[in-house]
């Protein structure tokens, strides 16, 4: 069994909360964010070499400097920032490009749905969504969390 099949029973519904929760009120709770992590933790050892696990600890670390940065200078909310973070051990090296390219294609498709649903009737299914009602904005957590879990769906293929 892949590393994958091990990771996605997990991180799926913990990619589904964070989604909904950006969505419904533009922020990404800290305890989504650990509980991702945590994942990483109990079971990337069991699942990984170990050489490769401890590894994968410096995708955090690179990660969070640049999320941190990002945020610093107003490009990323915090919450996105810290979901990269805490997602960027679940990917392999190797699959980086491929990370990217299925981001742009998730950050697209999440944009245009989210866009559609709110000029829509969709909209009455949640009407007291914050997104609705952030002009510009865009809770990113749809997007970033549609990411990783696509990234683990084809990973088990």
């Amino acid at each position: 069994m892949t590393p994958t099949l091990w990771f996605l029973p997990f991180v799926l519904p913990i990619g589904l909360f964070v989604a909904y929760s950006d969505l419904r009120a533009m922020r990404i709770p800290n305890p989504a964010v650990l509980a991702l992590l945590a994942v990483f933790v109990v079971i990337g050892p069991l699942v990984l070499p170990w050489d490769e696990y401890v590894w994968r600890y410096a995708h955090f670390a690179v990660a969070l400097l640049f999320g941190i940065l990002l945020n610093a200078s107003g490009a990323m909310g915090a919450g996105d920032a810290k979901f990269i973070a805490a997602a960027a051990p679940f990917v392999a090296l190797a699959d980086l490009t491929l990370v990217m390219l299925l981001f742009c294609a998730c950050l697209l498709g999440a944009f245009a749905t989210h866009r559609i649903a709110m000029v829509t009737p969709l909209r009455n299914l949640a009407p007291d969504w914050k997104s609705w009602r952030m002009g510009s904005k865009f809770p990113m957590g749809f997007a970033l969390a549609a990411t990783l879990c696509l990234y683990l769906v084809l990973g088990t293929a």
